[in-house]
């Protein structure tokens, strides 16, 4: 990260020379790119700001940081400009040389250990395109973090005894009066959750029209907590062959999981008792005698600055009936995950083309099984209209005494994804003239709406692979070249929005070659390997092996227009911290797009490969070479996979 470094080595020598020369203590030092490439390269207005400290003129003062400032390497010069900004100019050549060599290095794994849960689908039924953003924001957040070089650990968290999973338990067993072995051979289809779409279904429309009925909800709900016969292992059953096709599903999109924890098990291992007995002694909660929350355990929420506002801050942890509410359920999860709870899980093998664990509570932990837990950060990604159940968690942590835990609660939140009444139509929803006209169409897996995740990857693959055929790829080629287009196409249309906007997924803009879209990128990707692949097949030498570039001064004949490319390919680093810090990932879908729009207007004003001249040829070549990598880099933090060919 060499422009990271030039700025951490600026940052550091400007601090000291104000110290040296004004004997004033500078905390933090402003460097920032210049709004035209003739400023220079990195500027700062450090003058400025201390010319009302000091009471002295900007320019002054600029003008005595600047004599004989020590400069890091691949910083040529630096001057004064306007009222008194110090401006740097690189040395651009040496700059490009260095940065082809090291473009998106990850960090060494030595940093913070950190748990992101994400995904998280109800066990009940298969999954939807709703549940993909979820997957794909915390599985780009995880890379980007262990790109970073934290320690991550990514948990899947399942919610096996929870009402939706007791509701297709009520249906099997009530309404279809199917045993144990008949719904097991039924687990062997190969689409069992899509089964069970059509089951939860059916359910939710019998309880409508038999409210009654909701009594065996409760009774159901009863058995699988507390583990009673073939209710609760009816409920295992169908919990872990959806949760085996949720896993296949994901695994569609390049995601994977290092652990399970089952919510079955923190019921069994009685973690909410231990939690409950800290919050307790803490007084973080307390027994309601009187009022509306008469017999319920009590989080006292009212005059805490998080929740001021509120008509109703205070949140019921344990009813009156006894029951465990979720957020005291998440409130000893989450003390579990920072390594506060004195008790643990055992773990064993989940059957996985992959490494996988899961949670335990009936055997000791199989040979071989990580440490999990005990992390230092936590960050959830649950949306938006979990907020303030979140902040509750937080607040949990924070009555317990542990605050610096509490801090490092984060909430990554984000909104819902719908569907363009064109794309729903398209993969087979039934539209009313109402829907049509409204900019997009919601989902709801209780009334069975909505659109398979499946479904939708099997929909956008054919379309791909029908592209890529029509652009003259032969059949072989275009299935693996198809089924990466639309996945890539797929993760990108997740990222590229803001996370707090509702997205309305779109089928040909998701698909689109032009414009911000994932196969945009990727085709201007491929586009740069194939410069270098027709030069090899003609006998040309792009000299851009570290040997070629070293032995040749790239300094004269970096023009503007290569210079842009570098510095954009270089400053992408930062967006990725800046995206993770501030858990907006859009920043990088926005900055590699402008990359790629770049490219492209640089492709075809300077060819490469019909250049005559071997300097200006190699100089072009480093260019193209350096956003080849990056982009491969970078994209593949995404999640996106790019072919040799399109």
């Amino acid at each position: 990260m060499i422009l990271e470094q030039i700025t951490d080595h600026l940052t550091e020598t400007l601090k000291n020379r104000v110290l040296a020369l004004f004997g004033h203590p500078v905390e933090r030092v402003i460097l920032q790119t210049p709004p035209k490439l003739n400023m220079g390269d990195l500027a700062t207005p450090l003058a400025l700001e201390l010319a009302k400290v000091l009471k002295r003129k900007p320019r002054e003062i600029a003008e005595s940081l600047a004599n004989g400032l020590e400069l890091p390497m691949f910083v040529a010069s630096v001057s004064v400009e306007g009222a008194g900004y110090l401006n740097f100019r690189f040395d651009r050549g040496g700059f490009t040389a260095a940065h082809m060599r090291t473009v998106m290095q990850p960090q060494a794994a030595a940093g913070q250990r950190v748990i992101v849960e994400h995904t998280n689908i109800n066990p009940n039924k298969a999954a939807h395109i709703g549940h993909l953003r979820n997957a794909v924001l915390g599985d780009t957040y995880v890379r980007c973090m262990k790109w970073l070089g934290y320690r991550v650990e990514t948990q899947n968290y399942i919610d096996d005894t929870g009402v939706q999973v007791a509701d297709v338990v009520v249906a099997f067993q009530h309404l279809d009066e199917k045993s144990i072995d008949e719904v097991r051979a039924l687990t062997q289809q190969p689409k069992f959750d899509y089964y069970c779409w059509d089951v939860y279904s059916r359910m939710a429309s019998y309880y409508n029209e038999h409210p009654d009925s909701k009594e065996w909800r409760r009774e159901t709900l009863h058995r699988m907590e507390s583990g009673e016969g073939e209710t609760a292992e009816l409920a295992a059953i169908i919990a872990r062959a959806i949760v085996r096709r949720h896993i296949e599903t994901m695994l569609r999109l390049g995601i994977t999981y290092d652990l399970l924890p089952k919510e079955s098990d923190i019921i069994a291992l009685h973690f909410w008792d231990r939690a409950f007995e800290l919050l307790k002694q803490s007084g973080a909660v307390i027994y309601e005698h009187e009022g509306k929350h008469k017999g319920c355990w009590v989080m006292k929420l009212e005059g805490s600055e998080e929740f001021a506002g509120m008509d109703e801050p205070d949140k019921i942890l344990v009813r009156s009936n006894g029951t465990v509410t979720y957020t005291g359920k998440d409130i000893a999860y989450q003390l579990w995950k920072f390594g506060l709870l004195d008790r643990t899980f055992g773990y064993r093998k989940f059957p996985a083309p992959y490494t996988l664990w899961e949670t335990t509570h009936d055997d000791p932990s199989q040979s071989g099984a990580p440490k999990f837990g005990g992390a230092e950060i936590v960050v959830n990604v649950i949306d938006v209209r979990q907020a303030y159940l979140q902040k509750v968690v937080k607040q949990g942590l924070h009555q317990l005494g542990h605050r610096k835990e509490a801090e490092n609660s984060i909430h990554f939140s984000y909104e819902m994804v719908a569907l363009t009444p064109e794309t729903a139509s398209a993969l087979g929803m039934e539209i009313t003239e109402e829907d049509a006209a409204k900019a997009y169409v919601e989902m709801s897996g209780r009334k069975g709406l909505g659109v398979k995740a499946d479904d939708l990857m099997d929909a956008l693959e054919k379309k791909a692979i029908e592209r890529v055929v029509e652009g003259g790829r032969g059949a072989e080629d275009a299935e693996e070249i198809g089924r990466q287009i639309a996945i890539g196409a797929l993760r990108y249309f997740m990222l590229k929005y803001g996370r707090n906007k509702v997205i309305a997924f779109d089928f040909n803009e998701a698909l689109a070659f032009e414009g911000d879209s994932g196969p945009y990128l990727v085709n201007s990707t491929v586009r740069a390997k194939s410069i270098f692949r027709k030069m090899a097949e003609e006998g040309i030498d792009a000299m851009i092996s570290d040997d070629a570039v070293d032995r040749l001064t790239l300094s004269e004949g970096i023009n503007d227009d290569m210079w842009e490319l570098v510095r954009m390919s270089a400053g992408l680093p930062a967006s990725i911290r800046r995206a993770v810090d501030g858990l907006e990932l859009s920043i990088i879908t926005h900055d590699l797009l402008e990359l790629a729009q770049k490219f492209n207007s640089f492709y075809h004003k300077y060819p490469i490969k019909n250049e005559k001249d071997d300097a200006e040829r190699q100089r072009r070549a480093v260019c193209a070479e350096v956003f080849r990598r990056t982009m491969v880099a970078g994209l593949e933090l995404l999640g996106i996979a790019v072919p040799e060919r399109m």
